[in-house]
């Protein structure tokens, strides 16, 4: 294998030219043949008999050359990276030069490569303080949370009233017409969840069982569904059941029922104590933010448009493998959200250039004061992995790319307490 290496016009960017010795393209075209040869039926020859020359003749020479590309390309490429020690950040978009039997396969790979950073000031940063007070009403509104959490539901004969679940038929129309997911029985709607249509749950109040009613709706005009987007709407509801929520008691035995505490005082410490750490993280995160915004601001780099690419491409990996988990496909969100693929990309921009130049400025502020990661480190952090994933340390510690991984983080999270520490919170300024 042979390689030259070019720059484009384009910043960052570089073009290889990669040759593959013709044997070992004719060595790839033959090991493609012997796994798709029982896939062809020729006349004259038993099912998957039929020699490659003859194959080659009644389809076509070319018939095993792209296989074959995809059989040995990757690997050469990969080799080609690792001998011209490049840091590639983009996927290759590749160019097939010449590709025929008897001949040297030649291609090119156009990839953005890492770009140089040039940091600002990084040292002495000044952001506002950010500090956050756990208040009476924060402790409160958690006890209410563990109060609806704890609550019984029980049926009532009274007209209904905002915080009551209403058991409801409806059936919904635009223009006399009734309309596609307009329609619902025996559904449970709690009034004032703000779950249904503007205006809707309020003309519910005061409804008694068994009672019927015409409810007058518009849909937003920021409505999902552009068929129905401002359009005048008209339900058909009938009450079944109306149900109240009965809350318990926020005394000792509400707090013995609800946690290990025997007081509703100490069960008030606690929750306090909880949302002072949870404040702490909150804080320090977004002094972290703080920090690398006015790092990054502050920074000089040249952005591939590979790289983005590539980076928004994660994103958007990771983000439909959160949804996977909920049952949800990428199709469907986009249809709810009325978005192309490429407008859903697009938003994700901004985001991923952030995310890669706090990445870029990590790693030159990494270099420049020289932090390093002890071996100590990295299997303290193998061992918790390995704790974690139901394995062992020495296990994980055969992979070198989990390796590489630890030691990458534990690089991040000493540069970030590096700056932390060099940072100066000045008071928060008024506002006029």
């Amino acid at each position: 294998m042979n390689c030259k290496v070019e720059k484009t016009k384009n910043a960052n960017e570089i073009k290889m030219e990669i040759t593959i010795e013709a044997e070992k393209f004719e060595n790839a075209i033959k090991k493609v043949y012997f796994k798709n040869a029982k896939y062809f039926n020729i006349p004259g020859f038993r099912k998957g008999k039929a020699p490659q020359n003859i194959v080659e003749k009644y389809y076509g020479k070319e018939i095993f050359y792209e296989d074959a590309f995809n059989e040995i390309a990757g690997e050469e490429y990969a080799n080609a990276v690792e001998e011209n020690k490049l840091e590639v950040v983009s996927k290759p978009q590749i160019d097939i030069v010449t590709m025929e039997k008897g001949q040297d396969l030649v291609f090119t790979a156009t990839v953005a490569t890492k770009p140089e950073v040039e940091l600002g000031k990084y040292k002495g940063i000044e952001i506002e303080k950010i500090e956050y007070n756990v208040e009476d009403s924060d402790i409160e509104n958690n006890l209410k949370q563990m109060q609806e959490k704890n609550s019984r539901v029980i049926s009532v004969e009274t007209p209904v009233e905002k915080g009551n679940i209403a058991v409801i038929d409806f059936e919904g129309f635009v223009n006399g017409e009734a309309f596609e997911g307009g329609k619902g029985e025996n559904y449970s709607l709690e009034i004032g969840s703000g779950s249904f249509i503007p205006g809707f749950e309020d003309q519910v109040i005061g409804m008694k069982i068994d009672e019927e009613k015409d409810i007058n709706v518009k849909f937003p005009d920021e409505y999902f569904s552009k068929d129905l987007a401002g359009k005048d709407a008209t339900f058909k509801v009938k009450v079944h059941e109306i149900k109240k929520k009965e809350l318990p008691e926020l005394d000792d035995e509400f707090a013995k029922d609800v946690s290990e505490f025997d007081t509703l005082k100490e069960l008030k410490d606690s929750i306090k104590e909880r949302l002072e750490k949870d404040n702490e993280q909150k804080a320090k995160y977004e002094k972290e933010d703080a920090i690398m915004k006015v790092i990054t601001e502050g920074m000089k780099v040249d952005i591939p448009t590979g790289m983005i690419e590539a980076e928004v491409d994660n994103m958007v990996k990771d983000m439909e493998q959160r949804m996977s988990y909920q049952g949800l496909k990428l199709e469907q969100y986009l249809k709810m959200l009325n978005k192309t693929e490429a407008e859903f990309k697009k938003d994700y921009e901004p985001q991923a250039i952030q995310a890669i130049k706090s990445r870029l400025a990590l790693e030159a502020i990494i270099k420049a004061e020289k932090i390093e990661v002890t071996e100590k480190e990295i299997k303290e952090k193998l061992e918790e992995m390995a704790k974690n994933y139901g394995k062992t340390a020495e296990e994980l510690e055969k992979n070198e790319s989990i390796k590489d991984y630890i030691k990458q983080g534990i690089e991040s999270e000493k540069a970030i307490s590096f700056l932390v520490e060099n940072a100066k919170e000045v008071a928060k300024k008024k506002s006029k």
